[in-house]
């Protein structure tokens, strides 16, 4: 008797941490809320794992994104087309720095990618052509008309100066 209560009692010690995890067939749709130059996009995703941070990387034209508690599972990740793009849509998909491949829907205004990522996975990182903020128009407005001032006022010549 005693064997069986020693046995009964192993068995639901040791497969606990079975029964804690999150099964794929548990998750739900989860959102992030990412804020970009007064711009606020609102990320739809699906990954067995916690996002610490979304940001995107101007200069590598990238979106990175932290994960923490990751268990093997599919990400499903929406992005719109104005957040981050690429020609035919090529895009690269890294997972802590190893490129992975990746399924892709795309209509007019967004793109949905699935890719799989391994348990204890930390960064991904989405690449593409183009991403928000490119080099604003309004700065390049505000260049070109500095320097056409500075241009009349050397032909001009005008004294501001003078004593």
């Amino acid at each position: 008797m005693n064997y069986w209560t020693f046995l009964i009692l192993s068995l639901l010690i040791f497969t606990t941490p079975i029964f804690g995890q999150t099964s794929s067939d548990e998750l739900s749709n989860s959102e992030y809320v990412l804020e970009i130059d007064e711009h606020i996009y609102s990320i739809s995703y699906v990954v067995n794992a916690d996002i610490i941070a979304m940001e995107i990387d101007p200069e590598s034209r990238s979106l990175l994104i932290g994960l923490d508690n990751t268990f093997d599972s599919q990400f499903f990740i929406g992005l719109e087309h104005e957040l981050i793009n690429a020609q035919n849509n090529e895009f690269i998909i890294l997972v802590d720095g190893e490129e992975v491949d990746y399924e892709i829907i795309s209509d007019s205004d967004s793109s949905t990618f699935e890719f799989f990522v391994p348990i204890g996975s930390e960064e991904v990182e989405i690449i593409g052509t183009n991403v928000i903020p490119e080099f604003p128009v309004g700065a390049i407005f505000g260049f070109v008309v500095m320097i056409s001032l500075i241009m009349v006022f050397a032909k001009v010549k005008v004294p501001f100066f003078k004593s």
